[in-house]
């Protein structure tokens, strides 16, 4: 295991830990600090598992669940929208 941290690998452990405790999504870490996607992605699929192997291995249960009920939150997202815009025509 390293004993120096670089500013990448920080992120990488930030981003892991924030997926891991709030269940969240790539999207909703990238918009809460600031980064994209892709950074997301490629920090915790890619440089974590090499930081901390535990850590991605929970991280990458919480991806899988998360890609596994998108098209839930997609079709509630839709409803949502569609609710609200009846309600407007009215």
């Amino acid at each position: 295991m390293k004993k120096y941290y670089s500013e990448i690998d920080m992120r990488c452990l930030m981003l892991g830990e924030y997926i891991r405790e709030k269940n969240a999504t790539v999207r909703s870490a990238a918009e809460k600090y600031g980064i994209s996607k892709s950074t997301v992605h490629k920090d915790v699929t890619g440089r974590l598992k090499e930081l901390s192997p535990s850590l991605y291995r929970e991280v990458r249960c919480v991806l899988e669940k998360n890609k596994a009920e998108r098209h839930l939150r997609g079709g509630q997202a839709t409803k949502e929208k569609y609710m609200l815009e009846k309600g407007k025509t009215k």
